[in-house]
């Protein structure tokens, strides 16, 4: 019967200290800014995906720590938001640049058809004159 409640206590023991470790890492999670997952959990502890959801105790923490990070941005949405103002910038920059050169392509259209305007006006009146 000894062997039996010693047994017992280090599974009790045992079970403790996963638990410990899933809190930790949950609330160092939350701390970090880092999107808490069950998956990245798993990695981060080693402990299986039901531990984070049969054990109550710890699926209370989790839920917890969920529900304190809806209302936190994103750090990942930062950067990428960076990303794309760069790039909006960089295409506005192209835009401006392609206005540019189509205003310059009007403008040399509209000396060319001059041009030919004249030379067909030149035809004509050698034509008359012949």
């Amino acid at each position: 019967m000894q062997k039996y409640e010693k047994m017992i206590a280090l599974n009790k023991q045992a079970s403790e200290q996963k638990i410990k470790l899933a809190k930790d890492t949950i609330w160092s999670m939350l701390d970090e800014s880092e999107k808490i997952t069950v998956p990245k959990l798993m990695a981060k502890t080693g402990l299986s995906r039901g531990f984070f959801y049969k054990n109550p105790e710890v699926r209370q923490e989790l839920d917890r720590a969920l529900e304190q990070q809806i209302g936190m941005p994103d750090p990942r949405r930062g950067i990428l938001d960076m990303a794309m103002d760069s790039e909006i910038l960089s295409m506005r920059e192209q835009i401006h640049s392609l206005q540019m050169e189509i205003e310059e392509l009007k403008k040399e259209n509209q000396s060319l058809k001059k041009k030919l305007d004249r030379k067909k006006l030149g035809e004509i009146n050698r034509l008359k004159l012949t």
